[in-house]
Protein backbone atom coordinates (compact mmCIF):
# COMPACT_ATOMS: atom_id res chain seq x y z
CA UNK A 1 0.00 0.00 0.00
CA UNK A 2 2.65 2.87 0.85
CA UNK A 3 5.67 1.23 -1.02
CA UNK A 4 6.42 3.99 -3.31
CA UNK A 5 9.36 6.59 -3.80
CA UNK A 6 10.23 8.91 -1.26
CA UNK A 7 10.84 12.98 -1.98
CA UNK A 8 13.60 13.45 -3.55
CA UNK A 9 15.15 17.23 -4.17
CA UNK A 10 15.08 19.43 -7.16
CA UNK A 11 18.43 19.76 -9.16
CA UNK A 12 21.47 21.91 -8.78
CA UNK A 13 22.94 24.67 -11.28
CA UNK A 14 25.59 26.69 -10.85
CA UNK A 15 26.83 29.25 -13.74
CA UNK A 16 30.44 31.08 -13.40
CA UNK A 17 31.72 34.19 -16.50
CA UNK A 18 34.82 35.78 -16.66
CA UNK A 19 37.09 33.58 -14.04
CA UNK A 20 40.33 32.42 -14.37
CA UNK A 21 39.78 28.86 -13.24
CA UNK A 22 35.90 28.24 -14.11
CA UNK A 23 35.90 24.31 -13.97
CA UNK A 24 37.55 24.11 -10.52
CA UNK A 25 35.20 26.77 -8.99
CA UNK A 26 31.98 25.16 -10.79
CA UNK A 27 33.08 21.95 -8.90
CA UNK A 28 33.28 23.59 -5.72
CA UNK A 29 29.99 25.15 -6.45
CA UNK A 30 28.19 21.73 -7.05
CA UNK A 31 29.72 20.03 -3.89
CA UNK A 32 27.69 23.12 -2.46
CA UNK A 33 24.91 21.66 -4.06
CA UNK A 34 25.04 18.07 -4.20
CA UNK A 35 21.90 17.96 -1.43
CA UNK A 36 20.03 19.08 -4.90
CA UNK A 37 20.75 16.20 -7.17
CA UNK A 38 22.92 13.09 -6.31
CA UNK A 39 22.35 11.14 -9.58
CA UNK A 40 24.70 12.35 -12.02
CA UNK A 41 26.56 15.75 -12.30
CA UNK A 42 27.91 17.43 -14.83
CA UNK A 43 30.42 20.48 -16.54
CA UNK A 44 31.22 22.57 -19.64
CA UNK A 45 33.17 25.44 -19.82
CA UNK A 46 34.04 27.48 -23.23
CA UNK A 47 37.29 29.45 -23.97
CA UNK A 48 35.61 32.14 -25.99
CA UNK A 49 35.34 29.94 -29.04
CA UNK A 50 34.47 26.40 -28.74
CA UNK A 51 33.41 24.44 -25.16
CA UNK A 52 34.87 21.39 -23.57
CA UNK A 53 32.41 18.95 -21.86
CA UNK A 54 32.72 15.99 -18.98
CA UNK A 55 29.25 14.73 -16.76
CA UNK A 56 28.57 11.37 -15.69
CA UNK A 57 26.75 9.24 -13.14
CA UNK A 58 27.02 9.65 -9.37
CA UNK A 59 27.98 12.41 -6.91
CA UNK A 60 30.34 15.36 -8.28
CA UNK A 61 33.62 13.36 -6.25
CA UNK A 62 32.98 10.55 -8.47
CA UNK A 63 32.15 12.28 -11.66
CA UNK A 64 35.24 14.43 -11.48
CA UNK A 65 38.94 13.82 -10.78
CA UNK A 66 41.78 16.20 -10.78
CA UNK A 67 42.90 15.59 -14.38
CA UNK A 68 39.41 15.76 -15.37
CA UNK A 69 39.00 19.65 -13.98
CA UNK A 70 42.17 20.32 -15.44
CA UNK A 71 41.64 19.55 -18.64
CA UNK A 72 38.01 21.78 -18.80
CA UNK A 73 40.05 24.81 -19.72
CA UNK A 74 38.07 28.29 -20.17
CA UNK A 75 36.90 31.34 -18.71
CA UNK A 76 33.30 30.31 -18.46
CA UNK A 77 31.21 27.45 -16.94
CA UNK A 78 28.28 25.88 -16.20
CA UNK A 79 27.32 22.78 -13.96
CA UNK A 80 24.68 20.48 -13.00
CA UNK A 81 23.71 18.27 -10.50
CA UNK A 82 20.33 16.24 -11.62
CA UNK A 83 17.56 14.60 -9.38
CA UNK A 84 15.40 12.78 -12.59
CA UNK A 85 11.75 15.17 -12.65
CA UNK A 86 11.47 14.20 -16.12
CA UNK A 87 13.02 11.68 -17.44
CA UNK A 88 14.78 8.24 -16.40
CA UNK A 89 18.01 8.68 -14.49
CA UNK A 90 20.12 7.51 -17.33
CA UNK A 91 23.86 9.48 -18.84
CA UNK A 92 22.02 10.16 -21.74
CA UNK A 93 19.69 12.64 -19.49
CA UNK A 94 22.77 13.72 -17.66
CA UNK A 95 23.25 17.75 -17.68
CA UNK A 96 24.45 20.22 -18.88
CA UNK A 97 23.04 19.36 -22.20
CA UNK A 98 25.05 20.37 -25.24
CA UNK A 99 23.82 21.14 -28.44
CA UNK A 100 27.01 21.78 -30.98
CA UNK A 101 25.62 23.10 -34.57
CA UNK A 102 28.14 24.03 -37.50
CA UNK A 103 27.28 27.65 -36.87
CA UNK A 104 26.18 27.77 -33.12
CA UNK A 105 26.77 25.67 -29.99
CA UNK A 106 24.51 26.23 -26.81
CA UNK A 107 24.90 24.14 -23.77
CA UNK A 108 22.60 24.62 -20.38
CA UNK A 109 21.48 23.30 -17.19
CA UNK A 110 17.79 23.48 -15.52
CA UNK A 111 15.73 22.85 -12.62
CA UNK A 112 12.29 22.97 -12.96
CA UNK A 113 9.39 20.80 -14.98
CA UNK A 114 8.08 21.63 -17.92
CA UNK A 115 4.24 20.85 -18.28
CA UNK A 116 3.69 21.28 -21.67
CA UNK A 117 6.35 19.41 -22.88
CA UNK A 118 4.69 16.51 -24.72
CA UNK A 119 2.84 18.75 -26.80
CA UNK A 120 5.83 20.80 -27.41
CA UNK A 121 7.91 17.68 -28.61
CA UNK A 122 5.13 16.67 -31.07
CA UNK A 123 5.33 20.01 -32.23
CA UNK A 124 9.04 19.87 -32.71
CA UNK A 125 9.07 16.20 -34.21
CA UNK A 126 6.53 16.68 -36.79
CA UNK A 127 9.13 19.66 -38.41
CA UNK A 128 11.70 17.42 -38.06
CA UNK A 129 13.42 17.50 -34.76
CA UNK A 130 15.38 14.19 -33.54
CA UNK A 131 15.52 14.17 -29.92
CA UNK A 132 18.47 11.92 -27.99
CA UNK A 133 16.91 12.35 -24.66
CA UNK A 134 13.47 12.34 -22.67
CA UNK A 135 14.01 15.55 -20.84
CA UNK A 136 12.60 18.82 -20.45
CA UNK A 137 16.09 20.21 -21.18
CA UNK A 138 16.52 19.08 -24.32
CA UNK A 139 13.07 20.62 -25.59
CA UNK A 140 14.19 23.81 -24.62
CA UNK A 141 17.18 23.99 -26.61
CA UNK A 142 15.47 22.58 -29.68
CA UNK A 143 13.17 25.21 -29.40
CA UNK A 144 15.83 27.83 -29.12
CA UNK A 145 17.63 26.60 -32.27
CA UNK A 146 14.33 26.37 -34.21
CA UNK A 147 13.75 29.99 -33.58
CA UNK A 148 15.32 33.62 -35.53
CA UNK A 149 16.70 36.36 -34.72
CA UNK A 150 19.63 36.75 -31.36
CA UNK A 151 19.98 34.80 -28.73
CA UNK A 152 18.12 36.82 -26.13
CA UNK A 153 14.82 37.08 -28.59
CA UNK A 154 14.91 34.04 -28.61
CA UNK A 155 15.23 33.25 -25.23
CA UNK A 156 11.84 35.47 -24.78
CA UNK A 157 9.95 33.82 -27.43
CA UNK A 158 10.79 30.38 -26.03
CA UNK A 159 9.77 31.27 -22.94
CA UNK A 160 6.53 32.76 -23.95
CA UNK A 161 6.07 29.10 -25.11
CA UNK A 162 6.40 27.27 -22.37
CA UNK A 163 4.30 26.40 -19.46
CA UNK A 164 5.74 25.48 -15.79
CA UNK A 165 8.73 26.01 -13.61
CA UNK A 166 12.50 26.94 -14.84
CA UNK A 167 15.29 27.95 -13.59
CA UNK A 168 18.03 27.89 -16.19
CA UNK A 169 21.58 28.66 -17.01
CA UNK A 170 22.63 29.09 -20.80
CA UNK A 171 26.33 28.95 -21.90
CA UNK A 172 27.36 30.02 -25.01
CA UNK A 173 31.06 30.66 -25.94
CA UNK A 174 31.13 34.42 -25.39
CA UNK A 175 28.07 34.13 -22.51
CA UNK A 176 26.56 33.20 -19.45
CA UNK A 177 23.00 33.79 -19.34
CA UNK A 178 20.16 32.80 -16.35
CA UNK A 179 16.79 32.74 -16.14
CA UNK A 180 13.89 32.18 -14.04
CA UNK A 181 9.98 31.32 -14.97
CA UNK A 182 7.35 34.28 -14.21
CA UNK A 183 6.18 32.56 -11.18
CA UNK A 184 9.71 32.34 -10.00
CA UNK A 185 9.33 28.62 -8.66
CA UNK A 186 12.51 27.59 -8.70
CA UNK A 187 15.70 29.86 -6.69
CA UNK A 188 18.45 31.59 -8.70
CA UNK A 189 20.63 34.22 -7.51
CA UNK A 190 23.68 36.48 -9.12
CA UNK A 191 26.64 36.56 -7.25
CA UNK A 192 30.42 38.17 -7.82
CA UNK A 193 34.01 37.28 -7.06
CA UNK A 194 36.19 39.76 -8.00
CA UNK A 195 35.36 40.51 -11.81
CA UNK A 196 33.51 36.88 -12.52
CA UNK A 197 29.85 36.72 -12.01
CA UNK A 198 28.34 34.01 -11.03
CA UNK A 199 24.75 32.18 -11.10
CA UNK A 200 23.68 29.64 -8.37
CA UNK A 201 20.35 27.85 -7.18
CA UNK A 202 21.71 28.31 -3.71
CA UNK A 203 23.80 30.94 -1.85
CA UNK A 204 25.91 28.07 0.05
CA UNK A 205 27.21 27.79 -3.22
CA UNK A 206 28.41 31.85 -3.42
CA UNK A 207 29.89 30.67 0.12
CA UNK A 208 32.24 27.93 -0.80
CA UNK A 209 34.09 29.62 -3.75
CA UNK A 210 34.09 32.96 -1.04
CA UNK A 211 31.71 35.13 -3.56
CA UNK A 212 29.80 37.97 -2.81
CA UNK A 213 25.68 37.69 -3.40
CA UNK A 214 24.53 40.48 -5.46
CA UNK A 215 20.82 39.73 -5.71
CA UNK A 216 18.21 37.06 -7.15
CA UNK A 217 17.42 36.71 -10.81
CA UNK A 218 13.95 37.74 -10.62
CA UNK A 219 11.01 35.79 -12.09
CA UNK A 220 10.42 36.27 -15.14
CA UNK A 221 14.09 37.85 -15.79
CA UNK A 222 16.78 36.60 -18.12
CA UNK A 223 20.46 38.30 -17.09
CA UNK A 224 22.82 37.76 -19.44
CA UNK A 225 26.73 37.95 -18.41
CA UNK A 226 29.04 38.95 -21.35
CA UNK A 227 31.61 41.15 -22.23
CA UNK A 228 29.75 44.17 -21.26
CA UNK A 229 29.34 43.10 -18.07
CA UNK A 230 25.90 42.47 -16.69
CA UNK A 231 22.45 43.18 -17.92
CA UNK A 232 19.59 41.95 -18.23
CA UNK A 233 15.58 41.43 -19.96
CA UNK A 234 12.12 41.59 -18.59
CA UNK A 235 9.98 39.00 -20.35
CA UNK A 236 7.17 40.78 -21.20
CA UNK A 237 4.04 39.13 -19.35
CA UNK A 238 4.31 39.27 -15.54
CA UNK A 239 2.99 36.49 -13.46
CA UNK A 240 1.87 36.60 -10.24
CA UNK A 241 4.90 34.96 -7.65
CA UNK A 242 4.63 31.31 -7.01
CA UNK A 243 7.92 30.27 -5.51
CA UNK A 244 7.81 26.51 -3.71
CA UNK A 245 7.43 26.27 -0.02
CA UNK A 246 9.18 23.27 0.08
CA UNK A 247 12.78 25.30 -0.93
CA UNK A 248 12.22 26.13 2.77
CA UNK A 249 10.86 23.70 4.51
CA UNK A 250 13.13 20.82 3.14
CA UNK A 251 15.12 21.10 -0.12
CA UNK A 252 17.23 24.07 0.36
CA UNK A 253 20.30 23.82 3.00
CA UNK A 254 19.90 25.79 5.84
CA UNK A 255 23.06 28.06 5.40
CA UNK A 256 21.80 29.56 2.05
CA UNK A 257 19.70 32.40 1.32
CA UNK A 258 16.59 31.93 -0.94
CA UNK A 259 13.98 34.07 -2.01
CA UNK A 260 15.66 36.89 -0.45
CA UNK A 261 15.23 35.38 3.08
CA UNK A 262 17.71 33.01 5.11
CA UNK A 263 16.50 29.23 5.55
CA UNK A 264 17.45 28.48 9.11
CA UNK A 265 15.37 30.90 10.44
CA UNK A 266 12.36 30.13 8.34
CA UNK A 267 12.55 26.50 9.74
CA UNK A 268 13.37 27.40 13.29
CA UNK A 269 9.55 29.50 12.96
CA UNK A 270 7.67 26.05 11.08
CA UNK A 271 9.14 24.64 14.36
CA UNK A 272 8.03 27.64 16.60
CA UNK A 273 4.58 27.27 15.10
CA UNK A 274 4.46 23.98 15.54
CA UNK A 275 5.01 24.38 19.48
CA UNK A 276 2.03 27.14 19.66
CA UNK A 277 -0.35 24.88 17.75
CA UNK A 278 0.43 21.24 18.81
CA UNK A 279 2.07 21.12 22.39
CA UNK A 280 2.60 17.82 24.27
CA UNK A 281 2.06 17.65 27.83
CA UNK A 282 3.99 16.21 29.99
CA UNK A 283 7.22 15.69 27.25
CA UNK A 284 10.42 15.20 28.92
CA UNK A 285 12.41 16.22 25.94
CA UNK A 286 12.19 17.18 21.85
CA UNK A 287 14.25 15.24 19.15
CA UNK A 288 15.14 16.07 15.70
CA UNK A 289 14.35 13.23 13.01
CA UNK A 290 18.33 13.82 11.37
CA UNK A 291 18.71 15.88 9.48
CA UNK A 292 16.11 17.62 7.67
CA UNK A 293 14.27 18.08 11.20
CA UNK A 294 16.96 19.51 13.05
CA UNK A 295 15.83 23.22 12.90
CA UNK A 296 12.21 23.08 12.89
CA UNK A 297 12.82 20.85 16.24
CA UNK A 298 15.59 23.39 17.62
CA UNK A 299 12.37 26.58 16.57
CA UNK A 300 9.87 23.45 18.62
CA UNK A 301 12.33 23.07 22.12
CA UNK A 302 12.34 27.29 21.96
CA UNK A 303 8.71 27.36 21.84
CA UNK A 304 7.52 24.93 24.07
CA UNK A 305 10.15 25.13 26.71
CA UNK A 306 11.24 21.44 26.75
CA UNK A 307 14.66 20.52 26.42
CA UNK A 308 16.64 19.67 23.28
CA UNK A 309 18.21 16.15 22.05
CA UNK A 310 19.69 14.73 19.49
CA UNK A 311 17.88 10.82 20.25
CA UNK A 312 19.49 9.71 17.02
CA UNK A 313 22.54 9.99 15.69
CA UNK A 314 23.29 10.65 12.09
CA UNK A 315 26.28 8.13 10.23
CA UNK A 316 27.75 10.56 7.65
CA UNK A 317 29.85 7.72 6.20
CA UNK A 318 27.18 6.13 4.70
CA UNK A 319 27.08 6.65 0.72
CA UNK A 320 24.59 6.02 -1.63
CA UNK A 321 25.25 2.42 -1.71
CA UNK A 322 26.48 -0.32 0.44
CA UNK A 323 26.68 -4.09 0.36
CA UNK A 324 23.64 -5.52 1.51
CA UNK A 325 24.28 -8.46 4.51
CA UNK A 326 22.04 -10.67 5.27
CA UNK A 327 18.32 -10.48 5.20
CA UNK A 328 17.14 -11.42 8.66
CA UNK A 329 19.37 -7.87 9.90
CA UNK A 330 15.72 -5.85 10.12
CA UNK A 331 15.67 -2.33 8.53
CA UNK A 332 19.74 -1.96 7.78
CA UNK A 333 18.88 1.25 5.57
CA UNK A 334 17.49 2.91 8.46
CA UNK A 335 19.87 1.86 11.43
CA UNK A 336 23.01 2.45 9.13
CA UNK A 337 22.01 6.25 8.92
CA UNK A 338 20.17 6.58 12.13
CA UNK A 339 21.04 5.16 15.19
CA UNK A 340 18.70 5.90 18.49
CA UNK A 341 20.49 7.27 21.94
CA UNK A 342 19.22 4.71 24.31
CA UNK A 343 20.52 6.48 27.22
CA UNK A 344 18.60 9.30 26.17
CA UNK A 345 15.84 7.75 24.87
CA UNK A 346 14.74 5.23 27.97
CA UNK A 347 11.76 5.61 29.64
CA UNK A 348 11.40 9.06 28.28
CA UNK A 349 7.78 10.61 26.69
CA UNK A 350 9.39 12.59 23.53
CA UNK A 351 8.55 14.86 20.86
CA UNK A 352 9.75 14.13 17.67
CA UNK A 353 10.01 16.93 15.01
CA UNK A 354 10.17 16.16 11.07
CA UNK A 355 10.18 18.71 8.12
CA UNK A 356 7.20 16.25 6.64
CA UNK A 357 5.86 13.20 6.00
CA UNK A 358 5.77 11.56 2.50
CA UNK A 359 4.87 8.28 2.37
CA UNK A 360 5.54 7.34 5.99
CA UNK A 361 7.45 4.12 5.27
CA UNK A 362 10.61 5.98 6.73
CA UNK A 363 8.89 7.24 9.64
CA UNK A 364 7.24 3.77 10.80
CA UNK A 365 10.91 2.56 10.54
CA UNK A 366 12.33 5.19 12.57
CA UNK A 367 9.81 5.38 15.18
CA UNK A 368 10.19 1.38 15.91
CA UNK A 369 13.60 2.06 16.40
CA UNK A 370 13.18 4.54 19.01
CA UNK A 371 10.45 2.44 20.49
CA UNK A 372 13.01 -0.82 20.95
CA UNK A 373 15.70 1.82 22.63
CA UNK A 374 13.47 2.74 25.45
CA UNK A 375 11.04 5.41 24.48
CA UNK A 376 8.06 5.27 27.02
CA UNK A 377 5.63 7.36 24.18
CA UNK A 378 6.40 9.24 21.05
CA UNK A 379 4.57 11.96 19.70
CA UNK A 380 5.65 13.19 16.22
CA UNK A 381 5.27 16.96 15.34
CA UNK A 382 5.29 17.71 11.62
CA UNK A 383 6.51 21.35 10.43
CA UNK A 384 4.02 21.63 7.66
CA UNK A 385 0.68 20.02 6.42
CA UNK A 386 -0.35 17.24 5.40
CA UNK A 387 1.11 16.28 1.49
CA UNK A 388 -1.93 15.52 -0.46
CA UNK A 389 -1.44 16.56 -3.95
CA UNK A 390 0.98 15.63 -6.60
CA UNK A 391 4.03 18.30 -7.55
CA UNK A 392 4.49 19.12 -10.83
CA UNK A 393 7.12 21.73 -10.88
CA UNK A 394 10.46 19.84 -9.83
CA UNK A 395 9.82 17.61 -6.94
CA UNK A 396 9.43 13.69 -7.56
CA UNK A 397 5.84 13.02 -5.97
CA UNK A 398 4.08 13.37 -9.34
CA UNK A 399 1.15 10.84 -8.74
CA UNK A 400 -1.15 10.51 -5.65
CA UNK A 401 -0.06 6.77 -5.28
CA UNK A 402 2.77 8.18 -3.57
CA UNK A 403 1.18 10.49 -0.48
CA UNK A 404 0.42 8.46 2.44
CA UNK A 405 -2.05 11.75 3.20
CA UNK A 406 -3.92 11.69 0.21
CA UNK A 407 -5.76 8.56 1.05
CA UNK A 408 -5.63 8.45 4.92
CA UNK A 409 -6.67 10.52 7.88
CA UNK A 410 -4.40 11.80 10.28
CA UNK A 411 -5.23 9.27 12.78
CA UNK A 412 -4.96 6.38 10.09
CA UNK A 413 -1.25 7.89 9.55
CA UNK A 414 -0.44 7.52 13.44
CA UNK A 415 -1.22 3.96 14.03
CA UNK A 416 0.67 3.17 10.30
CA UNK A 417 3.72 5.22 11.67
CA UNK A 418 3.36 3.35 15.13
CA UNK A 419 3.60 6.72 16.97
CA UNK A 420 1.22 7.43 20.04
CA UNK A 421 0.28 11.24 18.84
CA UNK A 422 0.60 12.57 14.98
CA UNK A 423 -0.17 16.72 14.92
CA UNK A 424 0.79 18.60 11.46
CA UNK A 425 1.36 22.38 11.20
CA UNK A 426 -1.62 23.72 10.15
CA UNK A 427 -1.52 25.69 6.86
CA UNK A 428 -2.09 29.02 8.44
CA UNK A 429 0.69 28.19 10.27
CA UNK A 430 2.87 27.59 7.84
CA UNK A 431 2.21 30.55 6.35
CA UNK A 432 2.76 32.51 9.26
CA UNK A 433 6.25 30.71 9.73
CA UNK A 434 7.38 32.41 5.82
CA UNK A 435 8.84 35.60 5.33
CA UNK A 436 6.58 36.08 2.33
CA UNK A 437 2.98 36.76 1.89
CA UNK A 438 0.92 33.53 1.52
CA UNK A 439 -0.42 34.60 -2.12
CA UNK A 440 3.36 34.79 -3.21
CA UNK A 441 3.97 30.93 -2.73
CA UNK A 442 2.94 27.68 -4.17
CA UNK A 443 1.16 25.65 -1.98
CA UNK A 444 -0.42 22.91 -4.22
CA UNK A 445 0.99 19.94 -2.78
CA UNK A 446 -1.02 20.90 0.25
CA UNK A 447 -3.99 22.72 -1.27
CA UNK A 448 -4.48 20.67 -4.62
CA UNK A 449 -4.86 24.36 -6.20
CA UNK A 450 -2.19 24.42 -9.02
CA UNK A 451 -0.88 27.87 -10.39
CA UNK A 452 -0.41 26.85 -14.04
CA UNK A 453 -2.74 24.08 -15.54
CA UNK A 454 -1.03 20.87 -15.70
CA UNK A 455 -2.26 18.69 -18.90
CA UNK A 456 -3.92 15.20 -18.76
CA UNK A 457 -0.71 13.76 -20.10
CA UNK A 458 1.75 15.23 -18.16
CA UNK A 459 4.54 12.47 -16.41
CA UNK A 460 7.78 12.37 -14.89
CA UNK A 461 7.95 9.54 -18.15
CA UNK A 462 5.62 10.73 -20.36
CA UNK A 463 8.55 11.58 -23.17
CA UNK A 464 9.91 7.73 -22.89
CA UNK A 465 6.51 6.02 -23.62
CA UNK A 466 5.57 4.94 -27.00
CA UNK A 467 2.32 6.44 -27.19
CA UNK A 468 3.67 9.69 -27.27
CA UNK A 469 5.68 9.32 -30.71
CA UNK A 470 4.77 11.37 -33.20
CA UNK A 471 6.60 9.82 -35.74
CA UNK A 472 6.91 6.14 -36.75
CA UNK A 473 9.30 3.77 -39.03
CA UNK A 474 6.92 1.45 -41.21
Amino acid sequence: MFDQPSMKEACGIFGIYGADDPARLTYLGLYALQHRGQESAGIVVSDGTGVTSHKGMGLVSEVFKEGTLKDLKGTMAIGHVRYSTTGSSTLKNAQPFLVEQIDRILALGHNGNIVNIANLRRRLESAGAIFQTSTDSELIAHLILHKKGPLEERLVKVFDELRGAWSVVFLTPGAILAARDPHGFRPLCVGRKGDAIIFASETCALDIIEAEYVRDVEPGEIVIADHNGLRSIRQPHRSTPAMCLFEYIYFSRPDSMIFGHGVYQVRKNLGLQAALENPVEGADLVLPMPASGNYAALGYSQGSGLPFEYGMIRNHYVGRTFIQPSPQIRDLGVRLKLNPVREILEGKKVVVVDDSIVRGTTSRLRTRALREAGAREIHMRIGCPPIRFPCFYGVDFSSKGELIACSNTVEQICEFIGADSLAYLSLEGMFRAMPHAAKHFCGACFTGKYPVKIGDEYTKTCLECPTNASLRWP
